[in-house]
This record gives structure tokens, C-alpha cells and sequence, in this order.
């Protein structure tokens, strides 16, 4: 019996439980989760800053949380079909806030959109921290 795999990505910077619940929450959707984490240089073209941590520690937290079978690094948001085809994943995951941008990929694997954790956010946590410095 073949398994069902499910292929997600993100940058994953500041670990947070919204990271760990979207985690979850794909792996139950399948047996094999592929996640692609944002190499720095892609990070930084899609939000115009460095991550907090680097690609090689966000890599390790990634790869430590149970729910994860796979972890690669995702050099180009142009790449996700060649990934999706690579790791011959069955169904490709994102979070809600990405909502129909992804259609396209229906003829390579099933698209599922999840509803994110309300109230958290990458980008407001680090603000946060850098207001009380």
C-alpha cells in the first residue's frame, strides 16, 4: 500500500505554535509530510529582510517535530511543481492566506487550504520583540 504523502512549505522563522498546529494538522492528511523550508536568499526576495534564524537552524527545528517525515530546502517559488513532482507528493498544503494562488496544481496533486491560528504571526512576534528593546 502506497502512501499517501503531503507536501507543505514555508519559512518557519520564530518557531511558533501556529507552525506546529498548520504541522499537525497536514500530517493528519496523509501518512509521509514533505516540508520545504525558504533558503535565506528566498526569504529574504519574498519579505525583503534575513530571517531570524538561518536556513540551516530553521532546517533542524523543522526536522525535530514529530509530524515530519522530510525536510528539503525550497530555493524558488517557481520550483513548487518540480518539488511537488519530485517528492511525488499526493496532495500539497498551505494555509488559508494563501487561498486559490495555488490552484494551478490541481493537475499534479490534490490542494488543500487550512485555516491559519488566529492571532499569530511571524511578523508580529518579531516586531514585538523589537519594540521592547
Amino acid at each position: 500500500m502506497t502512501k499517501r504523502r503531503v507536501i507543505t512549505f514555508g519559512t518557519f522563522d520564530v518557531l511558533h505554535m501556529g507552525h506546529i498546529n498548520i504541522l499537525k494538522r497536514a500530517k493528519k492528511e496523509g501518512d509521509y509530510l514533505i516540508v520545504g523550508v525558504s533558503s535565506d536568499e528566498l526569504n529574504f526576495s519574498k519579505k525583503n529582510r534575513n530571517p531570524v534564524y538561518s536556513y540551516k537552524h530553521r532546517k533542524k527545528l523543522i526536522k525535530s517535530i514529530k509530524y515530519v517525515d522530510k525536510v528539503f530546502k525550497e530555493k524558488s517559488l517557481e520550483l513548487k511543481a518540480d518539488y511537488i513532482k519530485k517528492y511525488k507528493a499526493d496532495v500539497l498544503l498551505m494555509g488559508d492566506d494563501w487561498q486559490g494562488k495555488f490552484d494551478h496544481f490541481k493537475e499534479l496533486c490534490e490542494v488543500i487550504y487550512l485555516p491559519r491560528t488566529p492571532s499569530i504571526s511571524t511578523t508580529e512576534i518579531i516586531e514585538i520583540v523589537k519594540q521592547r528593546d
